[in-house]
């Protein structure tokens, strides 16, 4: 048997005026979602456990089947694990986001989106301008990983942490790290020091004359210690694989022992390879039974209160992922799909939000529940309901 998750990251929506009360997914053209939905059946979930934030690392865990309640350790472990970064007993991960704040408001969660090249450089003055117990670590675009040094890790874990990309255009005074006074403090003066170190960085004076939003601040958030998760195989039976352009996610599949492929000119925006990340998915189920295939852009459209942009990324998802899939298994035997965002990412709010989201499973011993779209109204309207992430992975695999 081969299962394929499909993960249109932050797809969901809520309705919107501008769209005469529709949502992003029912005005954009998707014939193979909907095909989907035709033969097979949809349903809502909850991904987001009561008392978790609708974080994609918690909504991920739970879509591969592992429950956050029992595994979760925070975001920035699972992205150490992914740049092959250990963390040891007397240590604490943070995500630290490259952001650009102008008078003292959050404007950009991204600095642009600036590229990994610039970041490289600015994360070289970081760890120049700090002393040994913070080691700085360069991820992808704008997120990065700081490691802290401490004798007590768990006092930065009682730190309540902002991600920057809930608070655009917010002042930041409100939203800076607070709790456990003393790890807190440590983490402010990072961030406030940080200024003068990215401001006199060429690459920030560059990217000013080229009207591009300079990183002038670091965001610490996301913060976590070293937890063991069981493997998938383990777990399920079953090999996997996953692809994607995020070192969350392939942190969470390296964690639990999948197979991470890189794609080429797989980006986490708007422009990643979509074509390229269906081939190498079609591939992978060559040589394993199970492939999740994960896309930012439209959580990215969602942040960014771009409502075409979330759209296009919706058909593009579509009309070159879902479909190659559709062409490539339709008639065969032993073959399964499961279509589910992570969480919603509703423009009307440029965040996440917790409420549960739609699914659609198609293939192999599934039988039609005559739904005719994959929508957020057909998918609330089947009268399906599932508690959490991990009992529909069940129901997909059948165990």
């Amino acid at each position: 048997m081969k299962y394929i998750l499909l993960v249109p990251d932050g797809a969901w929506d809520r309705p919107l005026g501008e769209l005469n009360g529709r949502t992003p997914l029912e005005v954009a053209d998707t014939p193979n979602m909907d095909r989907l939905a035709r033969e097979g059946i949809v349903g809502m979930v909850r991904t987001v456990p009561d008392g978790f934030s609708p974080a994609s690392d918690v909504a991920n865990m739970s879509l591969l089947g592992y429950p956050p309640e029992e595994f979760y350790s925070g975001r920035a472990p699972l992205e150490a694990a992914n740049i092959g970064v250990s963390i040891g007993k007397d240590e604490v991960a943070f995500r630290c986001n490259l952001v650009t704040v102008y008078d003292g408001k959050m404007v950009d969660y991204s600095a642009g989106h600036i590229s990994t090249y610039e970041a490289e450089y600015l994360i070289d003055d970081l760890n120049n301008a700090f002393g040994p117990e913070f080691r700085f670590y360069t991820g992808t675009s704008y997120r990065h990983l700081l490691i802290i040094k401490t004798r007590d890790p768990a006092s930065f874990l009682d730190v309540v942490c902002t991600p920057p990309h809930n608070i655009i255009g917010q002042d930041i005074d409100e939203y800076m790290p607070r709790g456990n006074e003393e790890a807190a403090s440590v983490l402010v003066r990072l961030m406030e020091d940080s200024v003068a170190v990215l401001s006199a960085s060429d690459v920030n004076k560059v990217r000013v004359d080229l009207k591009e939003n300079p990183a002038t601040m670091i965001w610490l958030w996301g913060q976590g210690v070293a937890k063991d998760m069981p493997s998938f195989r383990d777990r399920y039976g079953i090999s996997g694989a996953m692809i994607s352009a995020v070192d969350l996610l392939k942190g969470l599949g390296r964690k639990v022992g999948l197979e991470i492929i890189d794609v080429p000119g797989a980006t986490g925006y708007y422009d990643t390879n979509y074509k390229a990340k269906a081939d190498y998915g079609v591939d992978a189920l060559k040589s394993c039974d199970f492939v999740m295939i994960h896309l930012e852009a439209p959580d990215e459209a969602g942040h960014n209160g771009h409502l075409d942009e979330k759209i296009r990324a919706i058909e593009r998802f579509d009309h070159i992922i879902v479909a190659r899939f559709l062409k490539e298994f339709e008639g065969k035997e032993g073959v399964r799909i499961l279509v589910s965002p992570d969480h919603p990412t509703p423009l009307s709010i440029r965040t996440h939000s917790s409420e549960p989201v739609g699914f659609v499973i198609w293939g192999e011993g599934i039988s039609s529940d005559s739904a005719s779209q994959y929508s957020e109204k057909a998918c609330q309207a089947s009268g399906l309901f599932l508690p959490s992430g991990p009992e529909l992975f069940r129901r997909f695999i059948g165990r």
